[in-house]
């Protein structure tokens, strides 16, 4: 895969209202021996926006990230793509596809310089040589169309940088391959109050320029002040799936630390686009509230 030289040419900022999603899960199920974590989980994900994927310690959020990234491929399930069933069983085929995941370790080397980390094992070369030029100008470019400015020079040793520009670099490095759909584990996660503001600023410009974000995350004030949509996982099901808009924080901390709550609860009985279940939670048909 080549990469992109800037964020817009990865997907277009104006994707279509019907468009299908640019990622949808349906039914997956994983289990690890008899330990059954992920239970008939639904997830939509579209362009443009971010999804928050929250959930208690011991929900499946890693797991299921690591379904979407083709680390553990589910046992059953749909996963479709833009619209169209895909099959998923590797790290690459996901990256094949723009699926890119920045995960809470970040995986960057320190004895390297931003360059070198941006393209570790997917080096430009000419003529059987590190085209270092052409690198430099796409980190350079890549880092400027997120609006970057705390990272002085793209040969700067990572070892060097603050918690915040690593988390900048990471997200940099995903995006910088075509990539529409970027999944941030706990991206402000040890960080300070200021370097968290920048990353969030980060996040949201990612989906202002067309991209699927789903961001993982514990912080309820970092998931109402960038996502979209909330997705809430317990115990391995789906209970959730509202606008951000529709529910208010208490909700959602219920909703995380019981798997029901006011959020899920059926209306009206002939309501259209909920299904209740046997413990009276519904989930909105696409994600959202009638």
């Amino acid at each position: 895969m080549s990469p992109a030289t800037s964020i817009s040419e990865g997907y277009s900022a104006s994707a279509s209202p019907d468009a299908p999603p640019v990622l949808e899960l349906r039914g997956i199920n994983k289990s690890f021996g008899p330990v059954h974590v992920l239970r008939d989980v639904d997830l939509t994900v579209r362009a443009g926006e971010v999804t928050a994927l929250v959930g208690d310690n011991g929900a499946g959020k890693s797991t299921l990230v690591k379904c979407i990234g083709g680390i553990h491929p589910a046992d059953s399930g749909s996963y479709l793509f833009e619209g169209q069933p895909v099959k998923v069983d590797s790290p690459r085929a996901a990256a094949e596809l723009g699926v890119e995941i920045v995960y809470q370790d970040l995986a960057l080397c320190d004895n390297l310089d931003i360059v070198q980390n941006m393209f570790l094992g997917r080096e430009t070369t000419k003529r059987f040589v590190l085209d270092e030029v052409t690198m430099e100008q796409l980190a350079a470019d890549t880092l400027a169309s997120l609006s970057v400015r705390t990272v002085t020079s793209v040969r700067q040793r990572v070892a060097s940088l603050s918690g915040g520009q690593r988390q900048t670099v990471a997200i940099a490095k995903a995006v910088l391959w075509n990539s529409k759909v970027v999944v941030l584990d706990e991206p402000t996660a040890a960080l300070g109050v200021a370097q968290t503001a920048q990353v969030l600023e980060l996040v949201r410009r990612l989906a202002d320029k067309g991209l699927a974000v789903v961001l993982i995350s514990h912080n309820m004030n970092d998931v109402f002040a960038v996502a979209d949509r909330i997705a809430v996982l317990y115990l391995g099901r789906m209970t959730a799936q509202v606008s951000t808009s529709d529910v208010t924080h208490s909700q959602v901390v219920e909703l995380i630390t019981t798997g029901r709550g006011a959020a899920t609860r059926r209306e009206a009985p002939d309501e259209p686009n909920g299904t209740a279940g046997a413990d009276g939670t519904s989930e909105w048909k696409n994600g959202e509230r009638p």
